[in-house]
């Protein structure tokens, strides 16, 4: 005679359990991380935000790169190795306490390290990867323009040759650790001549380069967010990028990236939907809690389903990285479903939150606020539409 099972214990922030398709180290890399942010960022990111910066970055770099985070899907050169899953629940618990945290470590391993970890020298890997794991160096990626962003080819910044050097003129805008970076990984154009769009690895402390600090952000105001401008910067030949031309190398990094978006933004609305899960219980409004009203359930259920499925797909992805690669339409897809569905579940909590809502001492206009800015960088919504677009009929309609 079987015995009934008893029923399993209902995870408000997990009711489909989707931790049970993870595997013990994945949990532990997810619980690893999950502690840095509770001890280091957490007590101290609503202060951050509200004074529009994030003091002692370098420190926070080198705890970062302690346990592993910087570059950590890289393999070599100090880089941990880790898988795209790994990758992904760090960026989730990352952007789950600041989506400006989960960009320093995101420009840091998915944009400049990979930039030099796939098209770089071995000098280029040798001279900068150890140092970037640790947060011993910080990167940064110079590719959006005042004038160009979503059309990239259309950039202003120049590479010209002089004898045996190269010498850049241009300006980056929104590039985020620009100001405290010791190397910028830009592009520019070479002329056809030359490649056409060609990456650079500049030191920072070239003669002709200047990092203004970009102030008065309402969004992603924990991070540091700059210009780059390039007068006259005259680099030796090796400073370019051998194993690419063209804008292949660029969208590559940006992939890289998006891939970590897919899964920071749930992260986002996953701490947006726990801070109104629990503010409905506690709150009380003609004489019951709000969760006892049906529209706030809805809300709720609504916030659940959506948390749910953009994880699910988050996980997906993950898995088929790891196994045979992901296209660029698939990270569209990610990335455009998860950061929209984020921003409207960070939405819908503010109204449970009512006024305190808009309070840093709860997280959620801070998480809305810094979606905002997520749901235009590395690919706005509609250029990531045109894409799935091209995907679906053969026609690229952005040209």
């Amino acid at each position: 005679m079987s015995h009934p099972q008893a029923p399993r214990r209902i995870h408000p922030l997990d009711l489909a359990d989707i931790d049970d398709q993870l595997s013990e180290e994945e949990l532990a890399v997810r619980e690893a991380v999950r502690a840095v942010c509770d001890k280091e960022i957490d007590p101290h990111v609503a202060e951050w935000f509200e004074r529009g910066e994030l003091p002692q970055v370098r420190e926070l770099a080198r705890t970062l790169g302690e346990v592993g985070l910087l570059g950590m899907h890289l393999d070599g050169y100090g880089c941990a190795g880790m898988s795209a899953v790994d990758y992904g629940l760090a960026c989730l618990e990352l952007e789950a306490s600041d989506s400006g945290i989960r960009s320093l470590v995101s420009v840091q391993g998915s944009l400049a390290m990979f930039a030099i970890w796939r098209f770089g020298s071995e000098e280029h890997k040798q001279e900068w990867l150890p140092r970037m794991a640790t947060g011993e160096a910080i990167g940064c990626f110079g590719l959006t323009e005042p004038d160009h962003g979503s059309d990239p080819a259309s950039m202003r910044t120049r590479a010209r040759r002089d004898g045996d050097d190269w010498v850049l003129d241009g300006r980056k805008m929104w590039i985020t650790n620009g100001s405290v970076a010791d190397v910028a990984i830009v592009w520019a154009n070479a002329g056809e001549e030359n490649g056409g769009i060609r990456g650079f690895v500049v030191p920072t402390d070239s003669a002709g380069f200047s990092a203004p600090l970009i102030k008065h952000k309402m969004s992603l105001r924990a991070s540091v967010t700059s210009e780059l401008v390039l007068d006259g910067v005259r680099l030796p030949a090796e400073a370019v990028l051998p194993e690419v031309r063209g804008l292949k190398g660029p969208l590559s990094c940006l992939n890289e990236a998006r891939y970590g978006i897919v899964w920071g933004s749930m992260g986002a609305a996953r701490s947006a939907f726990s801070a109104a899960l629990e503010y409905s219980t506690q709150r009380t409004q003609f004489g019951r809690p709000l969760a006892g009203f049906q529209l706030t359930q809805a809300k709720l259920a609504q916030m659940s389903t959506e948390l749910t499925l953009g994880t699910l797909l988050a996980l997906h992805l993950g898995r088929r990285k790891d196994s045979v690669g992901l296209r660029p339409d698939q990270v569209s897809i990610g990335k455009l479903n998860n950061v929209t569905k984020a921003l409207e579940i960070c939405r819908t909590a503010r109204t449970i939150l009512g006024a305190n809502g808009i309070s840093l001492e709860y997280p959620v206009i801070r998480h809305m606020n810094n979606l905002e800015s997520v749901l235009t960088y590395e690919g706005t919504p509609e250029m990531h539409m045109l894409m799935i677009g091209q995907a679906l009929t053969g026609e690229p309609a952005y040209r």
